[in-house]
């Protein structure tokens, strides 16, 4: 679909559609389409604002989360070995998503504030930079995970026989991952320069062919071999391997609001260390939540293969909810990013609350849905007994804090959004590392609760993070920022 501009009067940015935007559902068309390219995000209505951002970047994410339930339902085809295999192998592959939304955050919060200074040519070096560095890392991380993935999957504490079922998948996951990083980062390029549109395009171009090849290679359907659980890593990487390529093309094509010529494909040192410093932050506050995750497998695991396969489902299935969620909290960091860069604070604190009030009706509609009909809900997955009732718990308790999550999704991402990567670091250091791990610890194993007291630890604390974010998002700190 071709790219076409409109241009925003700064008179019709401040007077709405009053004078001249377009209605709704126009505007909800043209922000699908990517028919806003030279659209004003820091001046005008908010709620436009964010509608034109959000709409792509929710429908982006619900692709995604499409992709994760599709994943799992296949898999679980395959049995409890195979869906703990798949557990397992994300657990350790959070490593790499650590690295690629380190990354991502500060590319996004540096590119987003050189669109409000009005610095393109600032904002096509940052691009290069990342790109060039997350390649790099990438790489080696692949070589090393391929080499190590049987050990890996012994720390993690799997069976002997999920590693043999599950080896071929965690090795195709690991040694793919230069495809997961430089799709994450090309797309926080364009999230921050406001082009949603082309990151939905591509994730959905991705996560296409992945659920078209995914049952293909698991089941051997038509002219494929059938590979078992292992195919399901194959579908996975030649999706994102190939919306890499696509999205690529798209920054190297000029009349983008980011456009990669070869003047910007040699190393500035600078800029690299700067990126390296705003992004290592972003990269350990990631790191602490994913190795929370960890933590929380490993005690999961503890209570056998059933649990740990409930466990897999039922945060894939939460993970349908909160993807989406994510794409409206990241139009809320690109808003903030671009406000900051225009030298209008006000605006973006303005936004930050617009954002979390919206996602508050989301996350609620969908949290009330999953806690009455979580047992059906959870039923197509498995049709193991024990592992339908861990999947239910699993469910059921986690939805209970979904009002604390969307208000604790959009202020965290907006932190980032204007470079304090430090401030929601330190508070996933401190909620998830000495609150939820040792409280999941106690609650399953000192009073008996087992794989329940996790789903109850993980409630308490991302509600407790929600509050705390709020509190300090308050004081208004993260506005002085320089990035």
């Amino acid at each position: 679909m071709p790219d076409t501009t409109e241009t925003v009067r700064p008179e019709a940015a401040a007077d709405g559609a009053a004078a001249g935007e377009p209605g709704l559902w126009q505007a909800v068309v043209r922000s699908v389409r990517g028919t806003h390219v030279n659209y004003d995000f820091t001046s005008g209505p908010i709620g436009r604002s964010i509608l034109l951002l959000a709409v792509p970047m929710v429908l982006e994410m619900a692709m995604e989360s499409v992709f994760v339930v599709c994943d799992v339902f296949f898999v679980g085809r395959l049995g409890a070995e195979a869906v703990a295999a798949v557990g397992f192998t994300e657990s350790i592959m959070t490593l790499v998503y650590t690295l690629a939304i380190g990354l991502g955050i500060g590319t996004t919060a540096t590119i987003a504030r050189r669109v409000g200074e009005r610095d393109a040519e600032g904002a096509a070096q940052a691009a290069a930079q990342t790109l060039a560095l997350g390649l790099v890392v990438s790489v080696v991380l692949g070589a090393a995970g391929v080499l190590l993935a049987p050990q890996l999957l012994a720390v993690m504490g799997a069976e002997p026989s999920v590693i043999e079922k599950g080896l071929g998948f965690t090795r195709v996951m690991l040694g793919g991952c230069a495809s997961v990083v430089m799709l994450f980062l090309i797309n926080a390029v364009f999230r921050g320069a406001g082009d949603a549109a082309i990151a939905m395009r591509v994730l959905w171009l991705a996560n296409a062919i992945n659920i078209v090849l995914g049952p293909c290679l698991i089941f051997g359907l038509g002219p494929f071999p059938e590979l078992g659980v292992a195919g399901a890593a194959v579908a996975t990487t030649t999706g994102r391997a190939t919306g890499a390529v696509y999205a690529i093309s798209k920054l190297l094509r000029p009349g983008g609001r980011i456009h990669l010529a070869r003047r910007h494909l040699t190393v500035v040192p600078e800029l690299m260390w700067r990126l390296v410093r705003l992004s290592a932050s972003g990269a350990f506050q990631v790191f602490v939540g994913m190795a929370s995750w960890i933590g929380l497998v490993r005690i999961v695991s503890a209570f056998g293969s059933e649990a740990l396969a409930g466990y897999t489902i039922g945060i894939r299935i939460i993970l349908f909810a909160l993807l989406p969620s994510l794409g409206l909290s990241n139009a809320a960091a690109t808003l903030v990013g671009q406000a900051l860069g225009a030298g209008k604070p006000e605006r973006a604190e303005q936004a930050v609350w617009h954002a979390a009030r919206y996602n508050l009706y989301f996350l609620g509609a969908v949290g009330l849905l999953f806690v009455l009909f979580a047992g059906p809900i959870t039923r197509p997955f498995n049709d193991d007994p024990a592992v339908h009732a861990y999947a239910t718990d699993c469910l059921r308790i986690i939805s209970t804090g979904f009002f604390f999550y969307a208000y604790g999704l959009v202020i965290s991402q907006s932190f980032n959004g204007a470079g304090d990567t430090r401030t929601p670091t330190v508070l996933n250091l401190l909620v998830f590392w000495l609150w939820e791990i040792p409280l999941a610890y106690v609650l399953s194993f000192h009073f008996g609760l087992g794989p329940r007291g996790v789903f109850v630890a993980v409630t308490i604390a991302f509600s407790t993070l929600a509050v705390v974010s709020a509190a300090i998002f308050r004081r208004g700190n993260w506005k002085t920022r320089v990035v």
